[in-house]
């Protein structure tokens, strides 16, 4: 198929590249030009600026892509983009977020009420209030604005929390950091720590969308991604430890300091700040189903879990944060939270 892609140069959007090469199709990716990442041989760009979208659109036309995939909507305008393409394309694939559902909100304190029952499906009820990310950051109206247009069938695709190389959140590292540092424990806030959060590895995210820009059968429907089983973050940081443990590759000091072997879960009136999670109602669990797409179009992992984290392990390890602030890691703060959890009471 002829196949343009909106964005598709960092993260995820590399991955759905060269996935979609190795099936044979001809790919078109529209893009700044800022992230030249590496691509397959064959892959066309054309460089442009999304503010100025519209004046890119009949060199984009002429293409007669017959599937758009938008990997970077985050405005209610940018919904534009792909219905601009019909009578075109014969349907489009948009990249949506799991905080659409109301339960992000409640979670936020930004909707009232009881939490929402889970797992979350495609089905579950959509928050009403945006997000504080600014800049009208909202995934909600896009999926509405395309989801029930009649003239270009869409497939919406939720992603979950991501991680993997080249995560710039860089979800893992704060764990690792712990770890290499020798630090006897992590601690983390006891209502955080039973928490469940739907997570995804960039390759099987990937692979998913992939999935839903080449099968048929996706047209019209709505998916969430995620891994099958939901981890609280106490099993999450235990995961995280037990494959870094078991890294063969790791150097003979990293390999002794990062044998982190407990995970501690306290009040959050006796953490140090950093590790504080209170601004969240942590009642509101997030769970996700992702069974339809599996269902549906065949989906599951291709990376094993074990190696989607010690893939992810070793760039966090390689890649850290630019900017490493000390007061997130106020290691004297957290002895003091451990040694007052270690006296007797009286």
């Amino acid at each position: 198929m002829r196949i343009l892609i909106l964005g598709g140069t960092k993260f995820v959007g590399p991955h759905v590249v060269r996935g979609l090469a190795a099936r044979g199709h001809e790919i078109t990716v529209f893009h700044r030009g800022v992230t030249e990442t590496e691509l397959p041989e064959g892959v066309h760009h054309i460089h442009g600026d999304f503010a100025s979208f519209a004046t890119h659109l009949d060199q984009l036309k002429r293409l007669s892509p017959e599937v758009v995939l938008d990997m970077v909507p985050f405005r209610e305008e940018d919904a534009r983009r792909v219905k601009a393409f019909a009578g075109v394309a014969r349907r489009v694939v948009v990249i949506s977020s799991q905080d659409v559902y109301r339960a992000f909100g409640r979670l936020w304190r930004t909707e009232l009420g009881a939490p929402d029952p889970v797992p979350l499906t495609e089905d579950s009820p959509l928050r009403e209030q945006l997000s504080d990310a600014g800049l009208d950051y909202n995934k909600t109206a896009i999926e509405q604005a395309v989801i029930n247009d009649p003239n270009l069938p869409a497939t919406i695709l939720r992603l979950p929390a991501t991680h993997g190389p080249g995560d710039d959140k860089h979800r893992l590292f704060p764990y690792i950091k712990r770890m290499d540092d020798g630090r006897p424990a992590i601690l983390l806030d006891e209502a955080y720590a039973g928490w469940r959060w739907s997570r995804g590895y960039v390759e099987d995210v990937a692979h998913a969308i992939a999935l839903a820009v080449t099968d048929e059968r996706a047209a019209g429907r709505i998916y969430n991604v995620a891994y099958s089983e939901t981890l609280s973050e106490a099993e999450w940081v235990t995961a995280i430890a037990r494959v870094n443990r078991s890294n063969p590759r790791l150097e003979a000091g990293i390999a002794r300091r990062s044998n982190v072997s407990e995970v501690i879960a306290l009040p959050s009136d006796q953490l140090p700040p950093s590790l504080r999670r209170d601004m969240l109602d942590f009642t509101q669990q997030y769970q996700v189903d992702s069974s339809r797409i599996r269902r549906e179009l065949g989906y599951s992992e291709i990376v094993p879990f074990d190696e989607a984290l010690r893939r992810t392990i070793a760039w966090e390890r390689a890649n850290p944060p630019e900017q490493i602030l000390p007061e997130n890691f106020d290691y004297a703060a957290e002895d003091t939270a451990l040694a007052a959890r270690q006296k007797p009471a009286r």
